[in-house]
């Protein structure tokens, strides 16, 4: 019997290469979008290891993509300001100092260490505080969403030192590179892919691992877990914790490529939309994710410049088709199991023919058996 060809590998490469030539490929708004969404589907990837492999539905990953958000945000708002000045939204709201936790931004070391640790450090202690006291399920989707709600309502009412609801924008350099250049946006797209990249085999060493299989074990069994001696909650943390900063760097990257950072982007809907991604993608496998979130996102922006009136009727009709044809989303379709996965494909068409032949010999032994009789 020959051997099937690894099609997911050769996938990977394929898609590999042309992301790597997308600069002498695409347009440079196209360019821009594609960054975006691979920015965004650090995010999705995050999720897969929390809510796909730990069972834990997280719909408050918005908070941590404005805390990388806002951090960047905050230092290139800085960079070209004076020591005394004052960025133009604090001068039209009347305040006359810069606060303290804004200064500290003036420096890049602090503004990547703040990406890097803030979220991280948010995220698990709120974690341990609540898997300590084995809060999961639907009530722990309440509480982070209710988490998305209280830190975009914050952001919108401190208009003097936050942007308000129009958050923050208008940036020129970014550690001295002019970020209206194009070289500045093709290094800016590596700097993203790389991080992409190394989170994908990073993500896929950790599910391989004993921590993964681990983790997936407090998923099917918490109970058993603890049976056999094991706690599930520091596993659950870690899970979080790893979410959490891959979402902050998702943040401050999508930052630089789109130019703003708002509420708008970090509320209840935005993550919500962030679970529908690995929804569809398939939120057992990274690479689903990420092909999920660069799908929906480039749909988005197709149908919503079409017809804007359209595109949450196409959204919620996806979830749907995600929930009940494909449970385990698009990565689905190449899973071991599905009559559509490309190798099971040639093994039902090698199984049509040699039952079309069965046949054929069947019609001819019949005319025989007559004569015989």
């Amino acid at each position: 019997m020959t051997p099937s060809l690894p099609l997911k590998p050769v996938f990977g490469a394929l898609a590999l290469i042309l992301a790597l030539a997308a600069p002498w490929l695409l347009s440079a708004y196209d360019l821009n979008l594609l960054a975006r969404f691979l920015a965004l589907a650090l995010t999705a990837m995050g999720l897969v290891l929390l809510w796909g492999e730990g069972g834990v539905l997280s719909l408050g990953q918005g908070v941590f993509f404005g805390l990388g958000g806002y951090a960047i945000a905050m230092h290139l708002k800085l960079a070209d300001l004076g020591a005394t000045e004052l960025p133009d939204f604090m001068v039209w709201s009347g305040v006359t100092a810069l606060p303290w936790w804004w200064a500290i931004f003036r420096s890049p070391v602090v503004a990547v260490l703040a990406i890097l640790l803030v979220a991280p450090a948010i995220a698990a202690l709120f974690a341990w505080l609540i898997f300590r006291r084995r809060i999961g399920g639907v009530y722990f989707a309440l509480i982070t969403q209710a988490l998305a709600l209280a830190f975009a309502t914050l952001l919108i009412s401190q208009q003097g030192k936050t942007g308000g609801f129009n958050g923050l924008t208008d940036y020129r350099t970014l550690f001295g590179f002019n970020l209206n250049l194009p070289s500045t946006s093709t290094g800016l797209y590596f700097i993203t892919l790389l991080l992409v990249v190394a989170a994908f085999f990073g993500l896929r060493w950790l599910l391989a691992s004993r921590f993964g299989k681990l983790l997936r074990a407090s998923r099917d069994g918490a109970n058993r877990l603890r049976f056999l001696g094991y706690d599930p909650a520091p596993y659950k943390v870690i899970a979080f914790t790893v979410a959490a900063l891959l979402t902050s760097i998702s943040g401050a990257l999508f930052t630089l490529h789109a130019g703003v950072i708002s509420p708008a982007l970090v509320g209840v809907v935005p993550s919500i939309e962030m679970v529908i991604w690995v929804a569809i993608g398939g939120r057992d496998s990274v690479a689903g994710a990420l092909a999920g979130a660069l799908l929906v996102n480039f749909a988005k922006d197709k149908v919503s410049t079409a017809l804007p009136e359209l595109w949450l009727y196409a959204l919620g009709g996806l979830f749907i088709i995600a929930v009940t044809v494909l449970p385990k989303g698009l990565a689905g379709l190449f899973g071991p199991d599905h009559p559509f996965r490309p190798s099971r494909a040639g093994d039902m068409f090698a199984r049509w023919r040699k039952d079309k032949a069965e046949q054929a010999a069947m019609k001819q032994a019949s005319p025989d058996k007559e004569d015989a009789a």
